[in-house]
Order: C-alpha cells, then sequence, then structure tokens
C-alpha cells in the first residue's frame, strides 16, 4: 500500500506531503486545488514521463518521492533489480528533475531505469479516471483483465515456451524453404565461399597477430642488424682488429706472465677472465635477435605480406577477425550440407515445425477453454454489479473468439489464438459494441469499477487510485459507487478523488487539498481533517461557497449513517 507521498516543487505543490493508511480515503477540495498534481505526482512515482515544464515557476529542480508497504506482488521483480525491501517491509521511490531535463529514478538508493520503474509500478497501484479508463479499455488490456480473472498464469507460462519453440521451428523451416528454392544457385554460393576460405588453410586463431608482428620486426631488421653487428665486432667477433674480448684475454696473459711481481695477480687475472667471458656472453646475446633471414628480410617480407593480404580479403567478406571468419565456415558447411541433404531435411523440419504447432496447440486449447469459462464469470459478476450501479438496462459480456487460418487450423500468438473483446450497451435493443467505443464517460467509470471489483481477489495490486469516477451521476448512483469503493477497499487500499458528499461521507479517512496565494505564488497544503473538518468539508461540497447550518447537519447525519453501518446493502 502507499504510506507516504511526496511532491516537491511540481505546480502549485511547492512542498506537499500525503501520508495514507489502508481502506477507503478519499481527497477533496475546489477546482484547481491541486488534486490533480498528486495524482500527476503518483503517476511520476510509478514510471510516467517527467517534463521540466511541470517544475513550478522559479525553481530549478523538482522532486516526488513515495514509500510503499507490503510490496509482495513486486518482490520478484525487485529481486531481478537487486532491491530489497528494508526491515519493515518498505521500498521508497524517488524522481527527481530539472530544468535543464536531467532526471534519475532510485528506488531504495538504488538507480534504475524508468522502464524497470514502470515494470514494479505496475505491481504497486493502479490509477482509474475517466481518461485513463477510456485508454486502458482497449482490446490489448482485455485479454490481461480476462487472464487475470481466469487464473491462466501457469498454462501461459507453458505456452510461452512452447511458443518459442515453434517459432524457432517455423523460422528454420521457412529459412530453409527459402534455400532450397534456390538450390543450385545456394549450392554454387556456399561451396564457393567454403572453396575460398580453405584455400588459404586457416587453422590458427591468433595468426595474424603473430604475422603483424613479425612484419614489424623484418621492417625495422636493418637497424637491428646494424647494431647487433656493432656490438658483436666490438666485444667478440670481427675479422679487422681486435675485439674487446680479444683485448681483455691478452692482459689476462700479460697479468699471468707478472705473477712474480704484481701481488695478487692471480686474483687480478680472473677478474679479467670474467669480464672477458661476460663480454663474450653480452655479444651473443645480441647476436640472438639477429634472425638468420634478416640478412635479406625482403623475401620473408614478401611472404608475409602476401598471406595477410589473403587474410584480409577473407575478413572483408565472411567476419570481422580469423574466428568469424572460421565460424562463418561452420555455419555454411552446415548450409550446405542442409541443401544436399534435401528434401529428407526438409521433411524433418516440417516434421519438427508440426509437432512444436501441436504442441503449442493444445496449451492454448486449454487456456481458451479457462478464458471461456472466466468470461461467462467476468461478464455475469460485472452485469450484476453495473445493475446495482444505477444501470439496469445495462449489458456486458466478454467475447472469446478463436481466429484461424484458411486451413481451419488455429492461429497462434503470443498469448494463445484467442481475440478478446469487452462488449457493451447501456440500452435494451442497441447491439452490443466494444466497450471503450460505445460507452460514456460515466458508463465507463461504472463498467470499470464492477470489473475492479471482480478483479479485485485475482489481482495483486495492493493500491487502487480512483480519479473522480463518480463525475457527471446522481447523487443515489454516488452513494453506490461509494459503497462499491468501499467493499472494494475490504482486498486493497482505496483512494479516491471526488466531488461527492455520498463517497466522501464512506471514507475511513478524508483529505482535504486547498491551495493559498503567498509572496512566492500560489500553493497547495493538503490537511487529514478531523470529525469536525469533515462535517464542514462535505457540507461545503453540499451546498458551495455559502455554508448553511442544514447543510451542515445533513453531512453530519450522512457520515452518522456510515458509521452506524445504515447503508444500502451492496451487492455481493
Amino acid at each position: 500500500m502507499l504510506r507516504v507521498l511526496r511532491i516537491k516543487n511540481i505546480a502549485v505543490a511547492r512542498d506537499v506531503e500525503l501520508e495514507l493508511d489502508g481502506g477507503f480515503s478519499v481527497l477533496t477540495g475546489e477546482t484547481g486545488a491541486g488534486k490533480s498534481i498528486l495524482l500527476d505526482g503518483l503517476s511520476l512515482v510509478l514510471g510516467d514521463r517527467v517534463s521540466k515544464d511541470m517544475i513550478r515557476p522559479g525553481e530549478s529542480e523538482a522532486s516526488v518521492g513515495a514509500i510503499f508497504r507490503g510490496v509482495d506482488g513486486a518482490a520478484h521483480l525487485l529481486a531481478e533489480y537487486g532491491i530489497e525491501p528494508d526491515a519493515e517491509g518498505e521500498i521508497e521511490i524517488r524522481r527527481t528533475f530539472d530544468s535543464e531535463g536531467r532526471s534519475a529514478a532510485k528506488i531504495n538508493g538504488r538507480n534504475v531505469s524508468v522502464t524497470a520503474l514502470r515494470e514494479i509500478g505496475e505491481r504497486l497501484a493502479n490509477i482509474n479516471s475517466q481518461t485513463e479508463n477510456r485508454s486502458s479499455a482497449k482490446k490489448r488490456d482485455y485479454l490481461e483483465m480476462l487472464d487475470d480473472f481466469s487464473d491462466t498464469g501457469e498454462a501461459l507460462g507453458r505456452y510461452s515456451a512452447a511458443y518459442r519453440d515453434y517459432a524457432d521451428a517455423l523460422a528454420g523451416l521457412e529459412e530453409l524453404k527459402s534455400s532450397l528454392s534456390d538450390r543450385a544457385m545456394m549450392t554454387d554460393i556456399y561451396t564457393y565461399q567454403l572453396r575460398e576460405i580453405d584455400e588459404v588453410n586457416l587453422s590458427d586463431p591468433d595468426e595474424e597477430e603473430k604475422l603483424e608482428k613479425q612484419r614489424a620486426k623484418l621492417k625495422d631488421s636493418e637497424r637491428i642488424v646494424k647494431y647487433a653487428s656493432l656490438v658483436m665486432r666490438a666485444l667478440s667477433r670481427s675479422e679487422k682488429g681486435a675485439t674487446a674480448a680479444y683485448m681483455i684475454e691478452r692482459a689476462e696473459s700479460a697479468v699471468d706472465n707478472l705473477a712474480g711481481v704484481i701481488d695478487g695477480a692471480d686474483e687480478i687475472s680472473a677478474r679479467l677472465r670474467s669480464i672477458r667471458f661476460e663480454l663474450i656472453d653480452i655479444a651473443e646475446q645480441v647476436a640472438d635477435v639477429v634472425e638468420p633471414d634478416m640478412e635479406n628480410p625482403g623475401a620473408k617480407l614478401d611472404k608475409i605480406e602476401d598471406r595477410l593480404d589473403k587474410i584480409a580479403k577473407l575478413e572483408r567478406k565472411y567476419g570481422a577477425d580469423i574466428p568469424s571468419i572460421l565460424k562463418f565456415r561452420e555455419e555454411t558447411a552446415k548450409k550446405l550440407d542442409l541443401l544436399e541433404s534435401g528434401e529428407l531435411a526438409l521433411a524433418e523440419k516440417e516434421k519438427e515445425a508440426v509437432a512444436a504447432y501441436e504442441k503449442a496447440r493444445t496449451i492454448a486449447r486449454e487456456i481458451s477453454k479457462a478464458r471461456a469459462d472466466g468470461a461467462k464469470k467476468l461478464s455475469a459478476a460485472v452485469a450484476e454489479t453495473l445493475k446495482y450501479l444505477d444501470l439496469p438496462k445495462a449489458r456486458f459480456e466478454i467475447s472469446v473468439a478463436p481466429q484461424y487460418e484458411a486451413d481451419g487450423s488455429e492461429t497462434l500468438g503470443a498469448s494463445g489464438f484467442d481475440d478478446v473483446t469487452f462488449l457493451f450497451t447501456a440500452n435494451p435493443g442497441y447491439p452490443l459494441q466494444e466497450l471503450a467505443k460505445t460507452a460514456s464517460g460515466g458508463e465507463l467509470s461504472r463498467t470499470m469499477l464492477a470489473i475492479k471489483c471482480a478483479l479485485s481477489a485475482k489481482q495483486n495490486v495492493p493500491t487502487l487510485v480512483f480519479d473522480e469516477i463518480d463525475t457527471g451521476v446522481s447523487g443515489a448512483t454516488s452513494e453506490r459507487i461509494g459503497l462499491k469503493l468501499k467493499e472494494l477497499s475490504r482486498s486493497a487500499q482505496v483512494v479516491s478523488v471526488t466531488h461527492s458528499p455520498q463517497v466522501a461521507s464512506l471514507a475511513d479517512a478524508h483529505y482535504v487539498i486547498r491551495k493559498t496565494e503567498t509572496k512566492t505564488g500560489a500553493e497547495s497544503t493538503v490537511k487529514r481533517l478531523d470529525e469536525d473538518e469533515r462535517v464542514a468539508e462535505i457540507a461545503r461540497i453540499i451546498g458551495g461557497v455559502e455554508v448553511t447550518s442544514k447543510q451542515m447537519q445533513a453531512a453530519g447525519e450522512m457520515i452518522e449513517k456510515n458509521l452506524r453501518g445504515d447503508k444500502t446493502e451492496t451487492n455481493e
């Protein structure tokens, strides 16, 4: 349920906080007081788009936040996004946006996308108004509401998996048919591609990288040979002149001949010998970098360049690198095998598609039967409630019509093969037509309320918000709407924005929204009314600007009647 809604710097709501309990709450106030801002704020929390035009004049940013308690219906989605309710089982949703168009959404401090927020929001609260009802009472939503009522969730899960298998099998079949229709041409193409790849004889996925390193080294071979040769000639290998190692060896021999003259001659001789060996070792290390072909790198470079050119040609046609080319070759070989197997492969693919279709259709028929049974029960429940809501002549039916192919087989779609339509007429003798196209605003509101009542035990949405669904109806009908909202609040938190004193008098909690003028502009405030304030507010709704004692008395009696439980009997 929605426990707290906070709005800051959105239109006339400079800093508004609404704290709600469970049960049935109403919000009243004069036109323009800011009731719509509260609903806009809640819509933003549930994932609606933000607009910088919503920001209060003179402010650079705005925010809206909400705390929800008891979020079991959204628990699995929250877990998918790595979000856990706090120790009290609550989540806090916060959205901020500024005049530069920047915005952010967070749940319990964790950044989430608007898409994720919308998915989670659908499981937290539902806003109903004549405008919303007109847009939601469309064919795309009929099926979802009927499925909720008919408890088809488990079967739909099985069907979705089977339908994916069928769609994959059908796609494979169509691809093979397309290939077989041009078998000769495609065989030539695949054969040419395989031959072109095989001629290059690719085997090492890292060959290109290795060749590029060799090429770089060979291109630098002249410099390498020059300086390596200089080191070798200077230290130990020279056909002309003495090397450093040779001169050290001569010095070592000379020291040996002075052994009787120089103290420590043996040690000096050993040191010279060590130096000579070190110089020879350095020369040999340098010599190792000079490969045999560096003396004439041109031929080797030509071979490497030719090999890299062939690989690059394949990459332009078949993949970004050698692993991609090898993968392309593998897939092409499979396609060629299928073509060569011809009718045998086609028969196997057709068999797979038929088996997948039959499996999906079997589950779809199970779902269709559940929908048809559910449609009868839901139609009867809604029609009965419509009579109670002062539409005694109205008819409401749910049409569940299987869709067929030309050959008589059912047309499978993502949700089965049924076309579901909600049909309605308010007048006897008039044909049933699609609900959204034929019902007036008041009729549509009452019909959607009747549907919500019937679905209340099935849908796991803890908060239902109704925006002036009693507009344009009589006082008696308003009272019946209020009683239905009260009934609905037994299974969900119900919040109603209303201008009806009858609806307001039935609420468990009554909030009033007022707008005042300040130095910084108009501001809205929200207050929960005590008993006396509630009587005065309902009297204002009854009588307008000038409230009389009779209106106060009528308001008090209206509330007292509902507190005593002396209500018109609801249609259970």
